[in-house]
């Protein structure tokens, strides 16, 4: 029985390796804050914000209604989504690229293309 059938999906962050379950009807966002990780900036949680920016380099997922003035279309026809909209449907691979690099130790924090935090 793979990961899917169980319902647990793994999702891997490219930047630290880590790498944490979530299930298809959490938000990825709600997985990342269950790393512990201290200073991870979370925003407003409805997609409005664009604190949690990361793009997905892997795997079936959907998103839910986020704010164009955080993700352009043109941003997420390339896999660039809000964390706490993005559902997995299968195990996912992440790069973070928002505001949530600092928090999680990668390094600056990109500024192209970036939302006010909220």
């Amino acid at each position: 029985m793979d990961s899917h059938q169980r319902g647990r999906l793994t999702v891997r962050l490219t930047d630290t390796g880590d790498s944490f379950a979530c299930h298809p009807e959490e938000n990825v966002l709600c997985g990342m804050e269950r790393l512990g990780y201290r200073g991870i900036p979370v925003g407003c949680r409805g997609g409005g914000c664009g604190v949690c920016k990361v793009q997905v380099l892997a795997g079936d997922y959907v998103v839910r209604k986020m704010s164009r003035a955080c993700v352009s279309a043109a941003e997420e026809a390339l896999g660039v989504v809000l964390a706490c909209k993005l559902f997995p449907r299968s195990d996912l691979t992440l790069t973070v690229v928002g505001k949530m690099r600092k928090g999680l130790g990668c390094g600056a924090v990109a500024v192209d293309g970036q939302c006010r935090s909220g």
